[in-house]
Parts: C-alpha cells; sequence; structure tokens
C-alpha cells in the first residue's frame, strides 16, 4: 500500500514569510517529484487562512523515504522554512487504505 506523509505549516504573521513558504514549497514539490520511488509530493495553501499550508507525501512504501531524506535538498528545506512558522510542522504518517476491492458496511 501507499506511504504518505501529511505534514500542516502555520506561517507567522508576516506576509513576506506566508510568500517565501509559497514559493519554497513549490520550488521543493519539484524537485522531490523526482525522487525515486515518489509516487507524488503535493502541496497547498488553504482557501481561507492564506497562512496554513498543507504538504502530502506520497511515496510507494514506508521505506521509499529513504531516497526523500538523503537528496541533499532536504537539508535545505527545515533550516529556511521553520524560522518562517508560527508554531512546529505537524507531521503524520499514514498507510493509504486499499479502495480497489468492493466492501460491505454493516448496518
Amino acid at each position: 500500500m501507499v506511504y504518505t506523509l501529511t505534514v500542516h505549516l502555520y506561517a507567522n504573521d508576516d506576509p513576506e514569510s506566508i510568500e517565501k513558504i509559497k514559493l519554497k514549497l513549490i520550488e521543493a514539490a519539484r524537485v522531490y517529484r523526482q525522487d525515486k520511488e515518489t509516487i507524488d509530493w503535493l502541496v497547498m495553501q488553504d482557501v481561507h487562512d492564506p497562512r496554513a499550508f498543507t504538504i502530502v507525501e506520497r511515496f510507494e512504501k514506508e521505506s521509499s523515504q529513504k531516497y526523500h531524506l538523503e537528496n541533499p535538498y532536504w537539508k535545505t528545506f527545515d533550516p529556511y522554512v521553520v524560522p518562517l512558522l508560527a508554531k512546529p510542522m505537524d507531521l503524520r504518517r499514514h498507510e493509504e487504505l486499499d479502495t480497489s476491492k468492493d466492501v460491505v458496511v454493516p448496518q
């Protein structure tokens, strides 16, 4: 099954920080999508709160993160982004559910 990370980021109240995070996330997505065993690396900005961002990282399996963490770009990401945040990143790990087969939902 697909291994997925979701990361929620919340920018500080400086409008410049919001724009910097937005641009860094776009750059990061373009870099990380090239990593081996990465299915996708999606970045989003909340439609109601421009300070709120979400990253969805999809990997073939949990061990696929190895390639992501070995990417030299990874060492530049946190040092750039963390000072622009109002609170720590909220990272969650998920195993995607198999939706390829029919199921019977109990009544």
